[in-house]
């Protein structure tokens, strides 16, 4: 049993796959050989022993370029693999860390310290604070833990957004400083 493998391939129309009578041919090296026919542009690919590929249907008349084909697909995916690397570099994370109004001390000092790690990665980081109970009613005591929390990553932090109260809650924003 034969499998057959239909290649579709969109973007580029190459060698015998290309349909127009006429074109615009240009050389392996950029240079401009002219309007060609169809079958005289495969000639000329084939004593180059490149590929004729297919560059812009829309024009009048349309453009081919004499190239290596395979060698045209492996640097247009590796041009948008280095695309989607620098678009994922772009892409500034925001780590959450979740304190309490009665917080400890050691429990504060591990939160610092893995807020310092991700600001030295150089993420956000977003620190709130959540009421219980009858602990809204004193929203000063997040205030002073917040501005502690602030104080102790002031060397590698800056405030983006200053303490705000949001519902139940109570959240800053820190940024690494540049």
């Amino acid at each position: 049993m034969e499998v057959f493998v239909i290649v579709n391939n969109k973007d580029n129309l190459i060698n015998e796959q290309i349909r127009c009578k006429e074109m615009m041919v240009i050389g392996p090296n950029g240079e401009q050989l002219g309007i060609k026919s169809r079958q005289d542009a495969l000639t000329l690919a084939g004593y180059a022993g490149f590929d004729l590929v297919l560059m812009n249907e829309s024009s009048n008349p349309p453009v081919c370029k004499i190239m290596d084909f395979n060698r045209f697909k492996y640097e247009k995916k590796k041009k948008a693999k280095e695309a989607l690397k620098k678009q994922r570099e772009a892409i500034v994370d925001i780590k959450e860390f979740r304190l309490s109004v009665t917080i400890d001390k050691h429990d504060f000092d591990t939160r610092v310290n893995n807020a310092k790690k991700a600001l030295l990665r150089g993420d956000k980081v977003k620190v709130t604070i959540r009421f219980k109970g009858r602990q809204i009613a004193h929203p000063e005591l997040a205030t002073d833990v917040l501005v502690k929390f602030e104080e102790a990553l002031n060397d590698v932090a800056e405030v983006e957004i200053k303490p705000k109260m949001e519902g139940r809650s109570i959240f800053m924003q820190l940024t690494p400083k540049k």
